[in-house]
């Protein structure tokens, strides 16, 4: 659900991205609270893990269509809502940096749909509410469950409105809608499942973690090696050689795109759309999470050469998902190193002021 900058309007970009800072500058002073060395890698870990999930498009059957684990319910409920929306912003920041998945302009738009309602909207109205009377593997399935499914559906409702708002003609709200909700419920539904069973491991293996992101308490002494071991070894393997086995359909919001406008992809003429292209061209160096292929040399590939085979067996993927998952294990790291340090300034201060 990576919308491109050509599906919004500067005025709606711009908006969205200052939504979207906003968001993210209450997330670190609330933070601040829960926030202690264990955290710290954990949010690296956790944001690794979901970039590299999010390379896995599995195919919705009937349809033609794919999705791919959104990722946002899964952080809110290991790392808390605002480390969760933190390290949703850092993943999708390097995505469209480096991968070129997702626009500049649009990023604030994507950060929003794919972190806010999830985290703060379907975790504490949701999920808090079906584990309110404790946790245990019934309100974990039941929560994880409807909590995901219903903050995909709002993220897909906020990709049509968004579009709607920027006078995008070629994709007619209520056409536009009635093909989005759909998929992305049957999108939703997986994500569900996928979530549901990484929590449930999570829960077997160290209970303390979700029950303190519930509360918004800091690690302290809680063990989570192991926890943090099985994740590292997911990346490695879902990055380097799950990620060969993505379906080759389109997503969901290109398979609407494509049965609204007949196209999955809109022409931007804005001046601004063509700067922040160029720019993206430059900062990304593994395209569509590949290598760069010359375009001379794409041209004289054969049209039967040309389609993908499945599975797609690529060095350039398996570079993508370990290099792009230790980028934003490294950023929301350095994110979460730099909300440690400000909360031990701000402390000292406080207490030079107190003395």
């Amino acid at each position: 659900m990576h919308m491109a900058d050509a599906l919004i309007s500067p005025v709606v970009g711009g908006t969205m991205l200052a939504a979207t800072a906003g968001v993210a500058a209450y997330s670190i002073k609330k933070i601040q609270d829960d926030m202690d060395e264990k955290k710290i890698p954990l949010m690296g870990v956790m944001g690794a893990f979901v970039f590299t999930a999010q390379m896995i498009n599995f195919t919705i059957p009937g349809t033609g269509s794919s999705g791919h684990l959104g990722g946002g319910m899964l952080l809110a409920i290991l790392l808390g809502p605002y480390a969760g929306f933190l390290t949703m912003a850092s993943i999708l920041l390097i995505q469209a940096l480096f991968f070129g998945d997702g626009g500049l302009l649009a990023y604030g738009c994507n950060v929003f749909n794919m972190g806010f309602y999830t985290c703060f909207v379907a975790y504490p109205l949701i999920y808090k509410w079906f584990t309110r009377k404790g946790i245990n593997s019934k309100s974990i399935l039941g929560g994880s469950m409807i909590s995901a499914v219903i903050g995909l559906q709002m993220g897909a409702f906020s990709v049509v409105l968004e579009t709607l708002l920027s006078g995008k003609t070629e994709l007619p709200f209520e056409t536009f809608v009635l093909l989005m909700q759909p998929i992305h419920l049957a999108i939703g539904v997986v994500e569900g499942f996928v979530v549901t069973a990484i929590v449930a491991f999570i829960w077997r293996t160290r209970p303390e973690i979700i029950e303190k992101a519930a509360i918004g308490e800091a690690l302290g002494s809680i063990s989570i090696r192991k926890v943090m071991t099985s994740l590292l070894i997911a990346v490695a393997v879902v990055g380097g050689g799950l990620s060969w086995f993505a379906s080759a359909n389109p997503d969901g919001l290109e398979w609407s795109m494509e049965r609204t406008a007949g196209t999955t992809e809109l022409e931007a003429s804005d001046g601004i759309h063509k700067t922040l292209a160029q720019i993206q061209s430059k900062t990304v160096f593994l395209p569509d999470y590949s290598f760069k292929v010359n375009e001379s040399e794409n041209k004289e590939q054969p049209a039967a050469e040309a389609e993908a085979a499945w599975p797609a067996v690529s060095a350039g993927t398996s570079v993508s998902g370990i290099v792009g998952g230790a980028m934003t294990l490294a950023l929301a790291a350095v994110t979460g190193f730099a909300i440690s340090a400000a909360k031990k300034k701000k402390r000292k201060v406080t207490n030079k002021i107190t003395t």
